[in-house]
């Protein structure tokens, strides 16, 4: 089923929307946790539904890699592989490869790279990854795209950006082909182009010579400074589609999720709130606290009293820093379910104040509020 979007509120650029996919509704804007090797760490389906989770992120380069994409076929699909009856969008593995510098060739072909697994070559062209996410049936999937390093020149992004077009009308013309099964979801692009606002402009022109359910904005949250990745949402989602969903791939600080929003994009998704709480930080209504530091010994009080997750509800400051301390896995899985359970809050009071047109005060509200307790505590 190609998924479906519309626009249901809007609030100066933001948008509060419904995407329809195979598997159930997704209400945007909405953050995507990441399950990276078929599984959100540390939590079940169960769990995930429960903290509100609509959608989940699945890795192309780590499912193909293992356990392959045959074993995952066999089982119907990434749904009933890992028992999530909810949408899933996955990425394309270009990220991945990406972050693979020493170990990768591209080429007008696709990427060979050496598996960071057991060494052995293997390759990865658009219509690998097209098949690979056909086999896993997701709800979306992306296109295969260069994803352009940074700093990068003007010339050196162009390259980048060019390539990314010729390999989307690949990744299109092959998820699509006539003598495919049915695809079980929507193919999105990916506008690339670095910090260049027209290389960004130029490569969504070419993208919408043809049609996807969806685009996405690539290429950010890649070591650039906050002031230019704003930049280029601000030079380039206005001229965005209206009636597709926008999805910012990989930021996901909670301050840049609501400058983006305020700038129009719908979807999200980032290792941050699982990555952070298997490393003891975690996101409060204050900010970010450092549950490892000392001061959190003896401290009684819930990780955060404005807080009503069941992590917040039953445990102490001081019980979850000694599970910490003592590397044991349920400290691990109390603050991976307090940290979702902020960004699917996060993501609800969105949606509410773009439905009040009160976006702006929010917003003002709890940017003021973070910043005032400083980065970390």
């Amino acid at each position: 089923m190609r998924p479906t979007f519309t626009v249901q509120a809007s609030d100066g650029a933001a948008r509060a929307g419904r995407l329809v996919t195979a598997h159930g509704v997704v209400e945007t804007p909405a953050f995507m946790p990441v399950g990276t090797y078929g599984t959100v760490k540390a939590m079940t389906p169960e769990e995930l539904e429960g903290l509100g989770a609509q959608i989940i992120l699945g890795n192309t380069f780590h499912l193909m890699l293992r356990p392959g994409a045959a074993i995952i076929a066999a089982h119907g699909g990434l749904h009933r592989f890992m028992h999530w009856q909810h949408p899933i969008l996955t990425d394309s593995g270009g990220f991945q490869v990406f972050s693979l510098k020493s170990l990768r060739r591209i080429t007008e072909e696709g990427v060979r790279f050496r598996s960071p697994l057991d060494g052995r070559e293997v390759r990865l062209t658009p219509e690998d990854s097209m098949d690979v996410q056909l086999a896993l049936r997701s709800d979306i999937a992306m296109a295969l795209d260069d994803c352009t390093e940074h700093p990068a020149t003007e010339s050196e992004a162009r390259e980048s950006m060019e390539r990314s077009v010729r390999w989307a009308a690949r990744s299109h013309a092959h998820y699509y082909r006539g003598d495919a099964p049915d695809a079980p979801g929507g193919l999105f692009g990916i506008v690339q182009g670095g910090m260049h606002a027209a290389l960004r402009l130029a490569s969504l022109e070419a993208l919408l010579r043809l049609d996807w359910p969806g685009l996405a904005v690539g290429g950010l949250a890649v070591g650039e400074s906050e002031e230019q990745r704003l930049g280029v949402l601000e030079s380039l989602v206005p001229h965005m589609p209206a009636g597709r969903p926008r999805y910012l791939m990989g930021v996901g600080r909670p301050q840049d999720i609501v400058a983006a929003v305020m700038r129009g994009i719908d979807l999200f998704d980032c290792v941050m709130p699982t990555r952070h709480a298997r490393n003891g930080h975690l996101f409060t209504s204050t900010g970010v606290m450092n549950i490892r530091n000392s001061a959190y010994q003896d401290d009684l009080s819930p990780l955060d009293a404005a807080c009503d997750c069941y992590t917040c509800r039953n445990y102490s400051r001081a019980y979850l820093r000694h599970l910490d301390r003592c590397n044991e896995m349920l400290g691990s899985r109390l603050n991976t379910i307090h940290n979702l359970h902020f960004y699917m809050g996060l993501m609800r009071s969105l949606r509410a104040a773009i439905a009040a047109g009160d976006l702006a005060a929010w917003a003002r509200g709890f940017l003021t509020g973070r910043r005032a307790a400083g980065a970390v505590a």
